[in-house]
């Protein structure tokens, strides 16, 4: 201590720093004397003469301000605020910052700690008081400064004081100092974020009475900033203000004075980002603004430009014609082009965010841009050129399964209007890619790029006036490296979405500049221009198409200046796996160019191959060459090869497994003659353990490699059968396998029947097939298998049986008798059923006379499992034989009541899974039949039903579906929704013939969600969530019509909710909640396939109800509310604080203690679930800035319950994939 007061200065510094390095150890407790000494101290060190100590002595400031009593924080808060006031700068400057550290250090309101209210309050108090004189601008500054420091952090805590500081910071808009206006500008922008209405209220009134007034251009500027700042820090509170606040910026637009203009547009850039809902009305006014200011260059004559040019080539080597007088206007003094920057911002914000403006701004606002890309000034130039590309991003058509089969409509529009422009964007840009200026270069290959992939092929006539500017710029020795890798990625850009022919008269050209780059020292040239050689190669000679192009003169090159970086040994990771690739399509397409370069190239490949690094790109190289159409003689390196192949199998690495099965599938396909049995053996040694049910890829590209050595080497696959069987077997009673994986084991068996092994003839694999069902023990043994395994032993015997037709008829009558006897087990029933569904869908199975006695015997059989076998059995039998069997369904369905259901659901096998054609004669008797049906009693009929009815009207679209329309008028409920339901089934995510036609007439469907009875409602909430998920294109433009039915079904009916008495409880039902779930799932579809035609903010009213309702609603709304913050953040942001309430009300619930284990998961899920939600919306940018968003974050952070729960879901979504979409079809 005694160190600190002594005169010696080294000692002092030490010291300061040694007590520094003790306040920041947690171990350090100060009883009430050592804490006023080390206070006073320290408070004497600021103003210590030596600047060091000063700094030392700030930052012990911080660590100690949560160590010492409340009321010392006060003393050092009062000694800094009036040090603030000091005449001596230095002492001002260190008390500032002191302050600074003071703030960042108190512990956030949240916390319950009293202190932070009572010191901010006093350092609110001093500051207005010292930015209120107006003697001293620095001082003003710094209290200014801390003051906004205070509200960014801590605005909520001063709550108190919002109304004083509001009246001390509006006076300083008019301060005679630009800079204290400017900083009293970013307080109020803190200051919004947390008061109350009221002031805000009182704010806006404020400015705009001033802003009415205009007493000088001066303060009008600064109250059109303040107002822009305003919107940027809180625009959803600035939206019911906009009316007024609007018409009086846009009069001041038309002041000159460029200044002004530029905060005009600043302001209305900020609105359309901020309040997208209110500005909507003034979007055409606000266009045009920026269209008439976009082109303001009062002082620079860009007219007879053209003339120019050429004139200008004359006088340049003589003296400019005429000096201009000095007192003439100087460019220096010219800010118009701020006008022009800020139009051209506001132009992007427009763009981006609303895409159903599009064609509009095809009309009117593309031809404005393309002419300014002519613009003088470059910071111009480049947002010019951004607000262009945000247009092409907007252009760009949806790639996704959604609007695949939308594609022709009204999105193509744009499309069309953008291709009759690109002839004026490559005039307005061609030149300007020889200019000396990089950053303008850049921006035109940025707009180019851009305009290559939106426009696939647009630029193929306009190749000839693009080459020059990429060689230039490829060449050009002032070409910075960022300048060079721009071009060659939209050159590689411009090679993928063109047709070849296009530039073969330009390769000469071209391609020096493009190897010169593989040569450059900046590994990212090089990376970049091996892609681009890549793809050079597929063009100078493509082997899809005949092609005159003699790529001959070329090869040299090209083949030397990618080896020397394959061979080079000390380069980028990137570019080894680059030169691989590249060299490898050389190879593919040139290789009967290389003569006996060839030889030594593989050989470095076959290294590639043995290091760890790159091993992975040489078996995609060697796959693409072994599959070139050019016979590649790969013999030189297969011996040495195909081993270390085979020992890629076992290696850890999914992706080296995959890629090496495709390669070795190729090499045994193409080069069958040259692999010796030996090497072929040691692949297949690593195989069977490849086949598990683990991984489903894996396995299925193994068996397609079997498959293929089944055919191509029937010898080698006897000498492993066993091994490789047995696993295959083990997969095929997985209950897992289905799809790819299923029928690449369907052909593997296929292929194998065919070799004419005797270990793996028919009855073997029959018999290896079946035996666990068969063994698993008489009749009433439990069955071990899972129900998929019997679909997929059934899918393997019927695919073996057509592989061997001799062999079929004995296995049918095989299968009859076992379902006859009554001594099997049901498992071996369901089993003969499913097989002879399986065969009989394919062959006919007429010749056997028996089979329908038997099938409907099955009908009563005690074990459900028999018999939906059976009924799948019949429907699939009728299926290869309509003629006998359908008349004799439909005679069963309308006699035999009690089997209705099972042959209800034979009959939807048959409408599923015949071609139309053959239906076509039984339609009128199928559909009379099954409107005797639609007003079952039975939901589970009816469902039948109207399946059946669904698929049928897929048959014959123009005729049926006019009948479906006519039964919506029916009385009964249950037809109605019968009907509802079938139009569910006739919608599959594939074009159809009858979409055009469901187009027409599905709004008339979609009439029912105001039908009276719910469960209508509830199925045509069913229906419609179907269409928006799997095609979109049909209700798109119904929506206007139909949201407001949606969400009505969101709320909830008081006289839906009914008590029942269970004994001597009282329980609530409420009726509506099924239909309320069906209305949220909709609105979730539809988020993620009509988000552009929603009005969201309506969207957010019903998500804001449903966060308060059901606890099953509440899930849903919940994964709504995190999908949102992804979507639409700043909609989100806007109703943030109606949105986190009830959040934060599930987040802190409790259960009841002796409630039953179900309720506390309920609660625990409904926590996680909100918590997830809560996740997401942190993402959001800009939240942390909203008092409610801090406020909860920190209450999480200081409930232990709370925090353990937050941080188990952040390390659950860093280990998920980033979307989390769910899947509601």
């Amino acid at each position: 201590m005694s160190i600190l007061f002594s005169q010696y200065q080294p000692g002092r510094f030490m010291a300061t720093n040694d007590l520094m390095m003790e306040l920041q150890k947690d171990s350090i407790k100060l009883d009430e004397d050592s804490e006023k000494k080390v206070v006073k101290m320290l408070l004497k060190l600021l103003e210590d003469k030596n600047g060091e100590v000063q700094n030392l002595a700030v930052k012990c400031l911080g660590p100690l301000v949560g160590k010492v009593k409340e009321y010392q924080v006060e003393t050092i808060v009062d000694t800094l605020c009036t040090n603030m006031l000091s005449d001596k700068e230095q002492l001002r400057d260190i008390s500032s910052i002191g302050l600074k550290t003071v703030i960042s250090e108190l512990p956030p309101a949240s916390t319950g700690s009293t202190m932070t209210a009572n010191v901010c309050k006093k350092i609110t108090a001093q500051l207005t008081g010292a930015i209120g004189k107006q003697e001293d601008v620095s001082v003003q500054l710094e209290a200014l400064d801390i003051l906004s420091d205070m509200l960014s952090r801590l605005g909520g805590t001063l709550y108190s004081f919002h109304s004083s500081i509001l009246n001390c910071l509006l006076p300083q808009l008019t301060s005679p100092r630009l800079a204290v206006r400017k900083r009293a500008i970013i307080a109020l922008g803190h200051l919004v974020l947390t008061c109350s209405g009221n002031i805000f209220s009182e704010l806006t009134e404020h400015l705009l009475a001033e802003l009415k007034k205009n007493e000088s251009t001066s303060t009008t500027r600064t109250y059109i900033q303040c107002v822009a700042g305003i919107s940027r820090q809180a625009g959803h509170r600035i939206g019911e203000h906009l009316e007024k606040i609007i018409p009086l910026i846009v009069q001041y637009c038309n002041v000159e004075d460029d200044e002004l203009r530029e905060y005009c547009f600043q302001a209305f850039e900020s609105f359309v980002r901020r309040c997208p809902k209110e500005i909507d009305p003034h979007i055409p006014n606000v266009m045009g603004l920026c269209l008439k200011y976009i082109t303001f260059d009062p002082n620079y004559n860009y007219d007879n430009e053209e003339e120019e040019e050429e004139e200008m080539m004359e006088t340049e080597n003589g003296e400019d014609e005429e000096q201009e007088s000095d007192d003439e206007y100087s460019d220096d003094d010219d800010i118009s082009w701020k006008v022009r920057r800020s139009a051209a911002k506001c132009l992007e914000a427009i763009v981006s965010s609303r895409h159903d403006l599009l064609q509009d701004f095809y009309k009117t606002l593309s031809p404005v841009l393309i002419s300014r890309f002519k613009e003088r000034e470059e910071n111009v130039k480049a947002d010019i050129f951004s607000a262009y590309i945000s247009l092409l991003k907007q252009t760009l058509p949806i790639q996704s399964w959604l609007h695949a089969s939308d594609a022709s409509g009204k999105d193509d529009v744009p499309l069309t209007m953008l291709q009759n422009q690109v002839p004026k964007i490559v005039k307005a840009l061609h030149k300007q890619l020889k200019e000396k200026s990089i950053k303008s270069r850049q921006g035109c290959f940025s707009l180019l790029t851009e305009l290559a992939n939106v426009l696939p092929g647009c630029l193929a006539d306009h190749i000839p006036a693009l080459v020059p500017g990429i060689v230039f710029s490829l060449a050009d020795k002032s070409s910075s490296s960022n300048m060079r890798i721009d071009t060659l990625s939209f050159l590689h850009v411009l090679l993928c979405n063109h047709q070849p022919e296009v530039f073969h008269p330009h390769i000469k050209s071209l391609l020096p500049p493009v190897v010169t780059c593989i040569g450059d020292p900046f590994y990212k040239i090089t990376s970049e221009a091996l892609l681009v050689t890549q793809q050079l190669v597929k063009v100078i000679r493509p082997l899809d198409r005949s092609c005159t192009f003699d790529a001959k003169p070329y090869v040299k090159d090209l083949f030397a200046g990618t080896l020397k970086r394959l061979k080079a040994a000390d380069i980028d990771q990137e570019v080894k796996e680059r030169a691989i690739s590249c060299m490898g399509q050389i190879i593919y397409n040139l290789g009967d160019h290389l003569s006996t370069d060839l030889q030594l190239t593989l050989k470095i490949f076959l290294e590639r191959l043995k290091n760890e690094i790159t091993r992975l790109t040489t078996v995609k190289a060697l796959t693409l060459i072994a599959s070139s159409p050019l016979k590649i003689d790969l013999r030189p390196i297969l011996g040495e090869g195909f081993p270390i192949l085979a020992s890629f199998l076992r290696k850890n690495q999914r992706a080296l497994k995959l890629s090496t099965l495709t390669a070795l599938d190729i090499l045994v396909k193409n080069y069958s003659d040259s692999l010796k049995p030996a090497m072929i053996e040691s692949v297949l040694t690593e195989v069977p353990v490849l086949i598990t049910e683990n991984d489903m890829h894996v396995s299925q590209v193994a068996t397609m490699f079997l498959t293929t050595l089944a055919k191509v080497y029937p010898s080698c696959i006897s000498k492993i059968s066993g091994s490789v069987l047995a696993e295959i077997f083990q997969l095929v009673h997985s209950p897992l396998l289905q799809g790819g994986a299923l029928n690449a084991i369907i052909d593997f068996f296929q292929a194998l029947v065919l070799t004419k092994t005797a270990t793996m003839g028919y009855s073997e694999l029959m018999k290896q097939l079946t035996a666990p069902i068969y063994s698993s023990g008489s009749a009433g043994a439990s069955v071990t298998l899972h129900k998929q395994a019997y679909y997929s032993v059934a899918k393997c015997v019927a695919a073996l049986s057509s592989a061997c037709p001799k062999e079929a008829p004995a296995m049918v009558n095989q299968f009859i008798q076992d379902v006859k006897n009554p001594k099997s087990s049901s498992a071996v029933k369901v089993l003969a059923f499913l097989s002879l569904a399986e065969m009989g869908r394919t062959t006919n199975l007429s010749a056997q006379r028996e089979l329908k006695t038997v099938i409907l015997e099955a009908f009563t059989s005690p074990s459900e499992e028999v018999k939906s076998a059976a009924s799948y059995a019949l429907g699939n039998i009728s299926v290869g034989n309509l003629k006998e069997y359908l008349p004799f369904m439909l005679k069963e369905i309308g006699s035999q009541p009690k089997r209705q259901y099972l042959l209800l659901h034979s009959l939807k096998e048959v409408i599923s899974s015949s071609p139309a054609d053959g239906l076509k004669p039984y339609v009128e008797d199928i559909w009379a039949l099954l409107f005797k049906h639609c007003e079952c009693t039975e939901e589970g009929t009816r469902n039948v039903v109207a399946e059946c009815l669904g698929k049928l009207t897929l048959v014959n679209p123009s005729e049926l579906l006019p009948r479906l329309k006519k039964q919506l008028s029916s009385g009964s409920p249950h037809a109605r929704s019968t009907v509802v339901t079938a139009i569910k089934f006739t919608i599959a995510d594939q074009p159809q013939p009858i979409d055009a036609l469901l187009k027409g007439c599905i709004g008339d469907f979609l009439k029912t969600l105001q039908d009276p009875d719910l469960n209508v409602r509830r199925v045509a909430l069913a229906m419609f969530n179907s269409a928006a998920h799997n095609k979109p294109s049909l209700i798109r433009d119904l929506l206007n019509a139909v949201l407001p039915s949606l969400y009505n079904e969101t709320k909830v009916r008081k006289e839906l909710i009914r008590e029942v008495e269970m004994g001597p409880f009282k329980h609530t039902v409420d009726d509506g909640l099924d239909v309320r779930k069906a209305a949220f799932e909709c609105m979730y579809t539809l988020l993620e396939s009509c988000l552009d035609r929603l009005d969201i903010y309506e969207y957010l009213n019903h998500v804001e109800d449903g966060l308060k309702d059901h606890y099953d609603i509440r899930m849903l709304t919940f994964i709504m509310l995190a999908r949102l913050s992804t979507l639409c953040p700043n909609a989100v942001l806007q109703r943030l604080e109606r949105l986190i309430e009830p959040l934060r009300a599930t987040c802190s619930t409790k259960v009841k203690a002796g409630s039953v284990k179900q309720e506390f998961e309920k609660q625990d899920e409904l926590k996680r679930s909100a918590m997830r939600a809560v996740a997401a919306l942190l993402t959001i940018p800009e939240v942390e800035k909203s008092p409610v968003m801090a406020e909860f974050s920190s209450q999480i952070r200081s409930n232990p319950e709370m925090a353990s729960l937050f941080e188990s879901i952040q390390k659950d979504s860093a280990s998920l994939p980033t979307s989390e979409a769910m899947d509601m079809s």
